[in-house]
């Protein structure tokens, strides 16, 4: 049986930690303490037959180099923002002068219309294949199925699924639709977002922590992976006390890190 392994490449939202433009005690702390730092959310799953990324966010580039990977399979997307996708120009020169062959790339109607407006230039690069919500697809025994979530539209979450483990990706959603929820309650891991501390200013589209771990509760979900973290908005809090205050859940709740892998 292939092991797989699933890796946080990045678990920052946004503006990631440190951001540039901000001296919280977050950002502070980050600057200081290489193991606070935080790049823009994407995932990777990795096993002997292959490489599949979701979503290539600005920090791209240097997350492959840190895993020392240098080449992947397929990609995955959730949605067109920003720091999802803007790393994608760069893989184009990965076909240009390594695998020589389009990227089969996977995502809804809509994220793949915003990539073609977008990344106009390199679309010769990319093999797009449309998913429809609740669509399944299977790469090197794994089974993907995109999963709509409350965010911008076309958004999709990944249900992730080896014949060992059932784990669930949504690094940008508000409380799951009904009929996500139901797909994946019972999960084995739920890595979700967890962009703010204590009150979210944007329910519509984002997590605070305390509202992903009672979703993820209210899911049965046996593991928790607080990722999409912000840190630094609307009230600062450093990983410190973000640890010290997960210490009660006895690790059934985990604030995921850059880098960060778990066998699937």
């Amino acid at each position: 049986m292939k092991k797989h392994t699933f890796t946080f490449m990045g678990t920052g939202a946004g503006c990631g930690v440190p951001a540039f433009f901000c001296e919280c005690p977050a950002c502070q702390e980050a600057r200081q303490n290489p193991a606070a730092r935080r790049g823009d959310c994407g995932a990777m799953v990795r096993s002997e037959g292959g490489i599949l990324l979701i979503d290539t966010p600005p920090d791209t580039r240097h997350q492959l180099i840190r895993e020392e990977v240098y080449q992947f399979d397929e990609l995955l997307l959730t949605h067109c923002h920003s720091d999802h996708i803007s790393g994608l120009c760069e893989m184009e020169y990965m076909m240009q002068l390594r695998t020589r062959a389009a990227i089969p790339t996977y995502a809804s109607a809509l994220t793949l219309a915003e990539v073609n407006q977008e990344f106009h230039y390199m679309n010769y690069a990319l093999d797009e294949h449309c998913l429809e919500p609740f669509e399944t697809h299977e790469f090197d025994g794994v089974r993907y199925t995109a999963l709509p979530v409350t965010h911008a539209a076309g958004t999709y979450g990944y249900l992730i699924e080896t014949p060992e483990t059932r784990l669930f990706y949504a690094s940008d959603t508000g409380r799951l639709p009904a009929e996500t929820a139901e797909r994946v309650r019972g999960v084995d891991v739920l890595a979700m977002d967890a962009t703010y501390w204590k009150s979210c200013p944007a329910p519509q589209a984002h997590h605070c922590v305390q509202d992903c771990i009672e979703e993820g509760f209210e899911l049965e979900a046996k593991k928790i992976y607080l990722t999409h973290l912000c840190m630094h908005y609307v009230e600062p809090i450093t990983l410190v006390e973000l640890n010290a205050y997960l210490e009660q859940y006895e690790g059934r709740v985990i604030a995921a890190a850059d880098g960060m892998s778990i066998s699937i």
